[in-house]
C-alpha cells in the first residue's frame, strides 16, 4: 500500500510539472509571436506616446521575467487576471464559455464511442473481407481530413447544398451560430433550434473521433478474438452478441478508457477550429479571437484550462487503469 501512494504522489508530481512547463511554454511563445497587443487596442488616431502608455498600464513595458513571475504570482492565487480588451476578469469569460465547449465536447466524445467502438467490432467480425476493407479506407480518410475541411464540408451539402436543392427550411442545417438569429424561442421550441444549430458542428467532431476510434478497436478487438476462451465459448454455443458484448468489450475496456483520455487533446484541438467554423461562443473561439488580438490574459487562461483538463483526464485515466484490469494489481512505479 505504501508503494502504491508513493507511485500516486509521484505521478502527481509529473503532472503539476507537466502543467507548469506546458502553461510556461505558451507564455513565452505567445509574447515571442509578432503584434503588440497596444497597438490593436488604441485607436487609429492614437499616438506613439499613447501605446506607450497603455503599455505601461497593462504591464508589457516590463522584462519578460518580471512579466512572468507577476502572472505565475497570481494563478497561485486563483486570478487569471483582465482581460486587456474587454477588461472583465478572465475567470469570468472563461466560465462564460465553458459550457459551451463542455456540453460540445461532451457530447462529441460520447458519439465517438458509441460509434467508433461498435464500428470497429464489427471491422474486426469481418477482418480480411471486401467489407472490412471499405470500412477500413472510410475510417482513415476521415481520420486523416483536417477537421476544418470535414466542417466546411458538412456545411456545404447540408446548408448550402439543401438551399441550392430547395428543400425545406426543416431539412435546411444552421451552419452558425448557436441560436437562430432574433428569434426569443423558448421551451421545447428553443431546444430544437439549439439541437439544429448543434448537428453540424457534433457532427465534425464525432466523425473525427469515432475514425480514429474505430481504427484502434479494429485491433483491439482482432487480438482478443484470437484467444483461446473465444472459440471455446462460441464452441459452448455463446450468441455472438453475448461474445462480442460481454466478453471481448469487457477485455478492451481498459484500453478504451485509456483511448479517451489520449482522445482530449485531440477533441480540444477540433474544438478550436470547429466553435470558430461555427461561430459557437466557447472556450476554442474565445482563445482564438484571444490570439489574434494579442489579448495575452484570456490566452494564457485558456490555456490553463485546457491543460489542466487534458493533462487530469490522462491523470485519472492512469489511476483507474489498475482497477479496471485485474492483470494490474497495483500501480507501477
Amino acid at each position: 500500500m505504501q508503494n502504491e501512494w508513493s507511485a500516486v504522489a509521484r505521478r502527481v508530481a509529473d503532472a503539476l510539472v507537466l502543467f507548469w512547463l506546458v502553461v510556461t511554454l505558451i507564455f513565452v511563445l505567445i509574447r515571442m509571436a509578432p503584434g503588440d497587443p497596444a497597438e490593436f487596442l488604441v485607436p487609429p488616431t492614437a499616438t506613439a506616446g499613447d501605446a506607450a502608455r497603455l503599455r505601461a498600464e497593462l504591464g508589457l513595458d516590463r522584462p519578460l521575467a518580471i512579466q512572468y513571475a507577476r502572472w505565475a504570482g497570481a494563478v497561485v492565487r486563483g486570478d487569471l487576471g483582465e482581460s486587456f480588451s474587454t477588461r472583465r476578469p478572465v475567470s469570468r469569460l472563461l466560465l462564460d464559455a465553458a459550457p459551451v465547449s463542455a456540453a460540445l465536447g461532451g457530447i462529441s466524445l460520447l458519439l465517438t464511442f458509441l460509434i467508433g467502438v461498435p464500428l470497429g467490432m464489427f471491422q474486426a467480425a469481418h477482418r480480411g473481407r471486401a467489407l472490412d476493407r471499405l470500412t477500413t479506407l472510410f475510417t482513415t480518410t476521415v481520420y486523416a481530413a483536417p477537421t476544418f475541411w470535414i466542417a466546411l464540408a458538412l456545411v456545404a451539402v447540408f446548408t448550402y447544398g439543401a438551399a441550392t436543392l430547395g428543400l425545406p427550411q426543416a431539412m435546411r442545417l444552421p451552419a452558425f451560430g448557436i441560436r437562430t438569429p432574433g428569434s426569443a424561442l423558448y421551451g421545447w421550441a428553443g431546444f430544437i433550434d439549439l439541437a439544429r444549430h448543434a448537428v453540424l458542428p457534433v457532427a465534425t467532431l464525432a466523425a473525427v473521433g469515432a475514425a480514429g476510434i474505430a481504427r484502434y478497436s479494429r485491433s483491439a478487438v482482432a487480438d482478443v478474438l484470437t484467444e483461446g476462451w473465444v472459440g471455446s465459448a462460441r464452441a459452448k454455443g455463446a450468441r455472438p452478441s453475448r461474445v462480442y458484448g460481454a466478453h471481448v468489450l469487457r477485455n478492451i475496456t481498459p484500453q478504451l478508457v485509456v483511448l479517451g483520455a489520449l482522445s482530449l487533446p485531440g477533441l480540444v484541438a477540433g474544438s478550436v477550429f470547429v466553435e470558430s467554423v461555427f461561430s459557437w461562443p466557447g472556450l476554442g473561439r474565445a482563445m482564438l479571437v484571444a490570439i489574434q488580438g494579442r489579448d495575452y490574459p484570456v490566452v494564457m487562461g485558456a490555456t490553463v484550462f485546457y491543460a489542466a483538463a487534458v493533462i487530469f483526464a490522462n491523470f485519472a485515466a492512469d489511476l483507474a487503469l489498475p482497477l479496471l484490469d485485474p492483470r494490474r494489481a497495483s500501480l507501477p512505479a
